[in-house]
């Protein structure tokens, strides 16, 4: 048997699981789970960073020995800056932190958005690593040495080595979608200094050892990357990534930089094994988390089973929301929010927790979609299938409302297919697989997902 440890950090919290290969099959057992929420800090919205490296040097001492090897994967667009000691310059900010507003606006009316998306073919998003850095204090740049995205920083202080691996780059809105390095005209015309950017490692490299000895690999360090590594997909199958965020999309060889891709926001991220992720980000679960969190303040503790079953008992509320409006990316009360959308639009309001999660359910099954006939039209392929990962694969009624909502079947799960396929690229990188067709083969056979039809009950 051969463990391997990998370490899955989503917005929400982190996990670490271990995967055991023997005899042609693969099993994940969780060794901790931690959370990972924001720290207000001088009145800005950080990460805990320190508090995140310190998690995982307690699961590295619980997890059981020999161990193959580790790997670290996180959300995509935060950084962190060094100074030419190879500290930390500040704590690394959040992507919700509103320093960002206007910024992409005014960087877009110096650079047009043509020339932006022909070189990187990133969705043009405010929260984007380009928008982030142009937001920093000029002070801070001066003094920065190196930029590392947030598994970047984590694996340097594993090995010591700073290096930027490709599918976490990939969302920076920095990095040249052909060539798959940096987009050094473009990172000089919008006056960030070159010197900061690190050599691009392709997934499933070695960046070095922990101090124990243990390989540290990097699989792909983009959550989204390693989740797509664990499907097997088809021609005529969409990736659907089910979490804090929804991202749908298709798993291509050549990235689509057309004024049509550009025009309908898709983005081009990187891959495994040469291949490149056409998709577009969808604001996700966050509304039913930032719910939650608004009732809990209030008074009513809700969990997510109870507000399933008592959405699926609720009847139709008749109201249709744009999960992606700007006034939910982070306001004080989302339910609020969410009634002041509908009172605005001219729809009905929902007055309970059990209608407020019924919309919110029904609103992404509606964008979902829209953006699967929109991926159509880009690519001019057709879909039938639509395989949904993440935690968001263990939503019955949300799988089935995506069914109902796009007339396509879902297939949901594996629900920790980003930790599986963190460990596929550590398997193949370790030599103890030979292809990513075996890795998904592998998760398959280990791990059978649910199906879902239209029309059917959740």
């Amino acid at each position: 048997m051969k463990n391997y440890l990998a370490f899955d950090l989503g917005a929400e919290s982190g996990r670490a699981m271990i995967g055991s290969f023997e005899s042609g099959r693969l099993r994940l057992s969780e060794l901790c789970r931690f959370p990972n929420q924001p720290i207000e800090q001088d009145g800005s919205l950080r990460w805990d960073i320190h508090r995140l490296f310190s998690e995982i040097l307690r699961a590295i001492d619980l997890a059981p020995r020999p161990v193959e090897s580790l790997g670290v994967d996180t959300w995509g667009i935060d950084f962190a800056l060094l100074d030419a000691r190879g500290e930390l310059l500040e704590n690394p900010f959040h992507y919700r932190d509103r320093r960002t507003e206007g910024v992409m606006e005014r960087i877009c009316a110096k650079l047009p958005r043509e020339r932006i998306y022909a070189a990187t073919g990133v969705q043009f998003l405010p929260i984007n690593t380009i928008y982030q850095l142009c937001a920093t204090s000029p002070e801070i740049l001066a003094r920065a040495e190196s930029f590392l995205t947030i598994p970047d920083l984590l694996n340097y202080w594993l090995t010591g080595r700073k290096l930027n691996e490709y599918t976490n780059a990939s969302t920076t809105q920095l990095l040249d979608a052909r060539t798959r390095d940096w987009a050094w005209e473009l990172i000089g015309e919008v006056g960030l200094p070159a010197r900061i950017f690190q050599p691009v490692i392709q997934p499933g490299t070695q960046p070095g050892r922990w101090k124990m000895g243990i390989p540290v690999i990097a699989p792909a360090c983009h959550d989204t990357g390693s989740a797509v590594a664990a499907i097997a997909m088809s021609p005529h199958s969409v990736f659907l990534s089910s979490g804090t965020w929804s991202l749908l999309g298709a798993e291509l060889t050549e990235p689509i930089l057309t004024p049509l891709a550009r025009e309908s926001n898709f983005t081009n991220e990187g891959g495994v094994c040469g291949t490149i992720r056409f998709l577009k980000n969808i604001a996700g679960l966050w509304l039913l988390q930032a719910c939650r969190r608004a009732w809990s303040a209030g008074g009513h503790e809700f969990s997510y089973n109870d507000l399933l079953e008592a959405a699926a008992r609720e009847p139709s509320p008749g109201a249709i929301i744009d999960p992606d409006h700007p006034s939910f990316l982070n306001p004080p009360d989302m339910p609020r929010g969410i009634a002041d959308y509908c009172e605005k639009t001219g729809q009905p309001v929902p007055e309970t927790p059990a209608a407020c999660t019924r919309v919110i359910l029904e609103s992404l099954a509606r964008k979902y979609c829209d953006a699967l006939e929109s991926l159509e039209r880009v690519t001019g392929r057709s879909f039938t299938e639509i395989r949904i990962v993440g935690g968001g694969s263990r939503n019955r009624l949300l799988n089935q409302f995506t069914a109902d909502a796009t007339r396509r079947t879902v297939v949901a799960g594996p629900v920790e297919a980003t930790a599986l396929g963190n460990i596929a690229m550590q398997m193949l990188a370790t030599g103890a697989i030979s292809s990513l067709a075996e890795a998904r083969a592998i998760i398959e056979n280990s791990f059978p997902a649910a199906r879902y039809d239209p029309g059917g009950n959740a």
